[in-house]
């Protein structure tokens, strides 16, 4: 089958994909479109409506963020506000509740009450709730607690419970109003291999070839083996992180977060009530490494091992990560949260810090629900790279880790539209007015 052409062709048709796909399509003039997902629908992987944590990040509550990080995520976090309360029909991918997150011991009030004196500025309606306040607006978490602990609240009643996996067919259906006709959608067609050509892109995939005089992959893990194919981030090796969950009878209002451990940005122990059925509430993440780049389909563990690129360096890098002090203990009780009969009570413990009176009893582990993280390891300098992971080569752009994950959807999707634009040399153009209108 010979080639087909296009201007830009995006890999992935998750949240991250789709919000490209709709900038494009909305707020320039690229003649020609097509995206490529290899499942027959939108969002199946990380961006699966029961394979995320369902949060939108503001860094209001995520104790890890400093004040110029939680400055920028709430910039990309009020994209999506705006996107989700202006467009038609996305009212359905959202839920506002309150959220807060919660400080245990003295040591912990100690630390958020510092916090909230440098944030306060940024987040004028973040507050302050004591005990008091506690027992009347998230009674669970004071009910059964020793009045001997001492207890402190960060709260804002701007909390954004977000299935993402709506949101991206959002973005796609309104891509293909924004540009009707200009737009190839591949779905249930998995892309082979990229290939450079002359003057740009060949993509292979099962449903035929196209070619791309720019491409941008958004598919989680995939981005860096087929950034690989091409040379690009060899520097790099993969972890899977899993997070998977815990469910139990709703008794929360809203999202509660604990102090995250700062060199554990993606195991901080939240609960929340679930978007998908109201009347449960999730505890997690139960994370841990797993060989396999998609939850749940250990088809993936051959690709896996073709990303690990073992050598000397990826054993440094495992055998530093692996005796830091931190990150060993919390891979061993993550490891035990799992095993059969002994992991909902060894659990139960660490989610009483939320819900004192919760029994061990009331938990379920959540079968078919958890998504990955592929969490990048810098071989040269043998650490987990926390935060963003992105390769921009000539004319192709992979996106593996986007951080805060989804939330930054929008933000990411500029951002990449604008290096399209300068690989495209003025060929083309954004429309700032009407991007400003909708996101200034």
């Amino acid at each position: 089958m010979s080639a087909q052409d296009c201007d830009v062709a995006v890999i992935g048709a998750g949240v991250t994909g789709t919000a490209l796909l709709y900038d494009l399509a909305k707020y320039t003039d690229v003649g020609r479109i097509a995206i490529f997902d290899k499942y027959p629908q939108v969002a199946q992987v990380s961006s699966r409506s029961t394979n995320n944590s369902q949060t939108l990040h503001f860094g209001d509550i995520e104790t890890n963020y400093s004040v110029e990080k939680a400055a920028q995520v709430k910039v990309a976090a009020g994209m999506v506000v705006r996107y989700l309360e202006k467009t038609p029909g996305a009212e359905d991918a959202f839920l506002k509740r309150q959220k807060m997150v919660l400080a245990v011991g003295e040591k912990e009030v100690g630390e958020l009450e510092a916090r909230h004196a440098s944030f306060r500025r940024l987040f004028p309606g973040l507050r302050k709730v004591d005990r008091a306040g506690l027992a009347e607006c998230e009674p669970a978490v004071v009910e059964g607690r020793p009045s001997s602990v001492p207890i402190l609240a960060l709260m804002s009643d701007d909390g954004y419970i977000v299935n993402f996996e709506k949101l991206s067919q959002s973005f796609l259906d309104e891509a293909l109003k924004a540009k009707p006709g200009g737009i190839d959608v591949w779905l249930g067609t998995a892309v082979d291999r990229v290939e450079k050509s002359e003057g740009g892109y060949l993509v292979r995939t099962s449903g035929g070839d196209v070619r791309a005089a720019a491409v941008v992959v958004a598919a989680g893990a995939y981005s860096l083996l087929m950034a690989q194919s091409l040379g690009c981030g060899l520097e790099y090796s993969m972890i899977p992180v899993v997070g998977n969950f815990y469910l139990a009878p709703n008794r929360l209002r809203g999202k509660v977060y604990t102090v995250q451990e700062k060199r554990l940005p993606f195991a901080a122990l939240h609960a929340d009530p679930d978007i998908n059925d109201a009347a449960v509430m999730r505890f997690g993440p139960v994370s841990k490494a797993m060989p396999i780049l998609e939850p749940r389909n250990w088809k993936t563990a051959f690709d896996f091992m073709k990303l690990l690129r073992p050598d000397f360096d990826l054993l440094r890098s495992v055998i530093a990560i692996n005796t830091d002090p931190v990150l060993g203990c919390f891979i061993l009780e993550s490891l035990l949260h799992e095993v059969p009969f002994v992991g909902r009570r060894r659990f139960v413990a660490a989610a009483r810090k939320i819900i004192p009176t919760i029994k061990a009893e009331e938990l379920r582990f959540g079968r078919g629900i958890g998504g990955i993280r592929p969490q990048v390891v810098n071989k040269k300098e043998r650490k987990l790279q926390m935060g963003e992971a992105k390769i921009v080569a000539d004319g192709i752009i992979f996106n593996i880790t986007p951080s805060p994950g989804a939330t930054v959807c929008l933000k990411n999707a500029e951002e990449d539209m604008r290096t399209l634009m300068r690989f495209f040399g003025g060929r083309f153009r954004v429309d700032e007015a009407a991007f400003a209108a909708d996101f200034g």
